[in-house]
């Protein structure tokens, strides 16, 4: 229980700290959030969102689930993303995955894990997949990082196929989609370089008329 109180106290000793730099920190913040960021992450504890891009609180809108993945049937990341989108106007969402990543270790092995495997079933899906491609990566390390990227690429096309989405960008609004990953040894993110920021930029089997 004592760790528990620790918690709370940090929480007044953080709390303190920002209001004597920042009077109107909290009341301001409390008016309203306007962020122009939606970040889709993993649940890994050692990947804060706010932290490792330098952002405060507001000014991310933030969603993690373990893996970092998008489903079209998960109306809990889909219902973030519509919110972010049409209520919140971001003009970015960031899939950010990380190497290390254990929801993307366990996809790649016949272990069970309980309920998690589940989740992770499209993951496993897509290694079976790309097996031949990702198992020509001689080095164990290197392969591992490489489907963690493969992973953040695929989330990326998820959620450019979402209705939520394709309602932006068909109305004229801003909006990209950009895939990162984030290295726990050195705390770097890496561009994948693989955003999509319109209709043009998807297969056209995936495009919906709405």
């Amino acid at each position: 229980m004592s760790d528990i109180k620790d918690l709370l106290e940090s929480n007044k000793a953080w709390a303190n700290e920002v209001v004597a730099e920042q009077p109107e920190f909290f009341t301001t913040l409390a008016k309203q959030q306007n962020p122009e960021y939606l970040w889709i992450g993993c649940s890994d504890s050692r990947v804060p969102a706010n932290q490792i891009v330098g952002r405060l609180p507001g000014e991310m809108f933030v969603h993690r689930n373990v893996a970092n993945l998008v489903k079209h049937t998960d109306l809990n990341c889909l219902s973030v993303v519509q919110y972010a989108v049409d209520v919140l106007k971001v003009k970015h969402i960031i899939v950010c995955g990380h190497y290390g990543c254990g929801g993307v270790r366990a996809a790649m092995g016949q272990d069970d894990n309980g309920i998690v495997d589940t989740w992770l079933r499209s993951v496993k899906d897509m290694y079976s997949a790309k097996r031949k491609q990702i198992e020509s990566i001689a080095d164990d390390e290197e392969r591992f990082h490489k489907f963690c990227e493969m992973n953040v690429e695929q989330q990326v096309l998820n959620l450019s196929h979402s209705k939520a989405v394709q309602r932006v960008w068909q109305r004229g609004q801003d909006l990209a989609i950009h895939g990162w990953v984030y290295g726990l040894e050195d705390g770097v993110l890496k561009d994948l370089n693989v955003s999509v920021s319109s209709m043009n930029d998807i297969e056209e089997i995936y495009r919906v008329t709405l």
